[in-house]
């Protein structure tokens, strides 16, 4: 099968189109044809080995990438499934976690794959694993996000924030959101109920306080994000950072982590919704939101799998508007 394979850390440009094996689903999996896999900032992570304490974590690899083909975000069909997978069917739609989804096939199992809605293109489908769970994550289970509430969400044009602003609406909150002045009119399409063009104001230099801030940008000083927070409000710093440094967002998120016991407001840290904790009933409801018609994935740019360098390429750059897709076959 063909597969985008990296054998060394670097840019995009060390990705290369490649033949190999074919997985097997052994027991507990399930083997899909991939149709289409998205690109998260995750992924430029992972490719660069970035930042470079990672390495050092295990989850990267130390001198070289941990894993040879890229990608986790995917959508496709059902070709195989292993021993004791009593849900999924050979033929079956499905969106999920499948590490190696830069492929034609990839394995994963059972339970980070859900199906998918019926009304969603297999581009579509494969836009929302990380990207709409981190922002169902970061808003719910982390922000603590109920009706009536004031929302912010900084990076409003983006992969997690177009989810976010979405799902923020959906619960009954009043959602700002942030974004660039090209972002403007797609995130009040959302549902915002109030837009702030970053290029024109600070939103923490307005005086106005909000119950829940998800930042997905970072590299603000904490003291600014606070000011936009309510006494008792919540900041969620989802990352930021760039290639090439050594600590990267880690050391903000850090920061953020030493400096919570010493204040009211509360400072929480948002790791990727890589395949951990309750990712299967937090796929369902993402899936229940887009079949309730509350959700709808934005899709920014396509590029065949050939050209998955250059899409890893546009999302690394920081500017892609909603989520940038590689359609594989």
């Amino acid at each position: 099968m063909k597969a985008i394979v990296q054998e060394r850390f670097g840019p995009p440009d060390v990705l290369r189109t490649a033949e190999v094996e074919r997985p097997e689903a052994g027991a507990g999996q399930v083997l899909v044809r991939v149709r289409a896999a998205a690109v998260n900032p995750y992924d430029w992570h992972m490719l660069r080995g970035d930042p470079y304490v990672a390495r050092l974590m295990g989850g990267v690899g130390l001198t070289r990438p941990k894993s040879r083909v890229a990608g986790i975000d995917a959508a496709g069909e059902v070709v195989a499934v292993g021993a004791g997978v009593g849900v999924l069917r050979v033929g079956d739609e499905v969106l999920g976690f499948c590490p190696g989804a830069f492929a034609e096939y990839a394995c994963t199992t059972a339970d980070l794959l859900v199906p998918k809605p019926a009304g969603l293109t297999f581009e579509e489908a494969a836009a929302l694993p990380m990207a709409a769970v981190t922002a169902l994550r970061g808003l719910r289970t982390v922000g603590r996000m109920a009706a009536g509430r004031r929302v912010l969400v900084n990076g409003a044009g983006g992969g997690v924030g177009t989810f976010a602003v979405q799902i923020a609406v959906a619960s009954g909150a009043e959602v700002t959101g942030v974004c660039s002045t090209r972002n403007v009119e797609l995130v009040r399409s959302l549902g915002a109920a109030h837009v702030v063009d970053h290029t024109r104001e600070d939103f923490t230099d307005r005086g106005e306080r909000y119950d829940v801030v998800l930042d997905n940008v970072g590299g603000r000083p904490l003291r600014h994000l606070r000011r936009a927070l309510t006494p008792a409000g919540t900041l969620v710093a989802n990352g930021g950072g760039s290639p090439g440094h050594v600590f990267g967002a880690l050391g903000s998120l850090l920061r953020i982590v030493a400096a919570d016991p010493f204040v009211r407001q509360r400072l929480r840290p948002l790791l990727p919704s890589v395949p951990d904790g309750p990712v299967h009933q937090e796929l369902l409801d993402v899936t229940a939101l887009v079949e309730a018609g509350r959700l709808t994935p934005v899709v920014d740019r396509t590029y065949p799998l050939a050209d998955t360098a250059a899409g890893i390429r546009h999302v690394e750059q920081g500017h892609a508007r909603g989520k940038t897709v590689i359609t594989v076959v």
